[in-house]
């Protein structure tokens, strides 16, 4: 059989000249700010979002779990491997994660919230005008561990399920809910690690089982100088998608929430093949499920599924109307 080599494919180079001036205050950024966010790969910003505003993200996921609302079709709704199976049908602890809200509209406010894209386009963006894209959304219920070590999540880089660059002009926008912190699970970062290459990833070899989609970044050195990000409610962490970045275990009594939403720059982000890349087995895989559940994503008949597609059936503009870049 001949051996195939895969390869990264960096576009960072896509655009003729650089889209984000660094040498200049944004809108609601600091040039301190900006450059703290160049040289590390993320920031944090204090009392980004209201606690009103968090209530009702809550009072949403609660009434979702507690099926008082039904749904989008196309919101994945999850559960931790260690608690898969536990019977209590109904309830806000048997629900670990939903994800692609983007027909939510309640939780799909937070992606539109003013505070949080006023920073996003600061950090991905030409001006306070740019457009940008609401590409994946999140909203994580850590569960109490259980002793198997299921709820941490292994050091990792979310570039590798993105099929589009340049990864500079996307960004990660994760707000805590509550107080986060080492012990209930916060976020891990390795500061400046944003620079390097995507790696190549797969599942850990942990002994009490792994997550959908909990992919680590394969041969991962231990040695590197770790950040823990702790957070009040509201606070916000902006990262980049190539940071590297992991959550430690929830060794408290309570479930541990947070939203998110990855953001990219629709104006100047492009949609690649990876075929050949160390993406394509990441991309194969995502394929795979949405060819298994084509009315979720709302799959035309004959359409045929693709990497690209089924990003482009997730994603969704914020604040314009452009559907044609992402």
């Amino acid at each position: 059989m001949k051996s195939v080599r895969l390869v990264y494919l960096s576009t960072r180079g896509f655009a003729s000249k650089p889209i984000v001036d660094w040498t200049h205050p944004g809108k609601v950024l600091s040039v301190e700010q900006r450059q703290f966010y160049k040289k590390n790969g993320f920031l944090l910003v204090r009392n980004c979002v209201g606690k009103e505003d968090l209530k009702k993200y809550e009072d949403r996921f609660i009434a979702i779990c507690e099926r008082k609302v039904k749904p989008p079709a196309s919101m994945l709704v999850m559960k931790d491997v260690s608690i898969a199976k536990k019977v209590t049908p109904n309830s806000i602890d048997t629900i670990t994660k939903v994800q692609d809200f983007a027909e939510e509209p309640v939780l799909f406010s937070y992606c539109e919230h003013p505070r949080v894209t006023d920073v996003v386009r600061d950090l991905i963006g030409s001006s306070p005008k740019t457009r940008i894209q609401a590409m994946h959304t999140m909203l994580i219920n850590k569960p109490p561990d259980t002793g198997k070590l299921t709820s941490r999540h292994p050091m990792h880089q979310d570039l590798i399920f993105f099929p589009w660059r340049p990864e500079d002009l996307t960004i990660c926008a994760w707000t805590a809910m509550e107080k986060i912190n080492k012990k209930n699970g916060c976020l891990q970062v390795v500061p400046g690690t944003q620079t390097q290459s995507l790696k190549p990833h797969g599942y850990p070899d942990w002994e009490g089982g792994v997550n959908k989609a909990y992919l680590a970044i394969k041969d991962y050195d231990m040695s590197l100088p770790r950040e823990y990000v702790e957070m009040e409610a509201g606070d916000t962490v902006f990262f980049h998608p190539n940071l590297f970045h992991g959550s430690g275990a929830n060794r408290s009594e309570g479930f541990r929430k947070a939203i998110s939403c990855h953001y990219a720059n629709y104006d100047h982000t492009k949609y690649i093949d990876v075929k050949g890349t160390i993406q394509e087995e990441c991309a194969e895989q995502i394929v795979d499920i949405i060819r298994k559940h084509p009315q979720r994503y709302a799959v035309k008949p004959g359409q045929e599924v693709t990497f690209e597609l089924s990003w482009r059936l997730r994603s969704r503009p914020v604040h314009h109307d452009g559907k044609v870049n992402l």
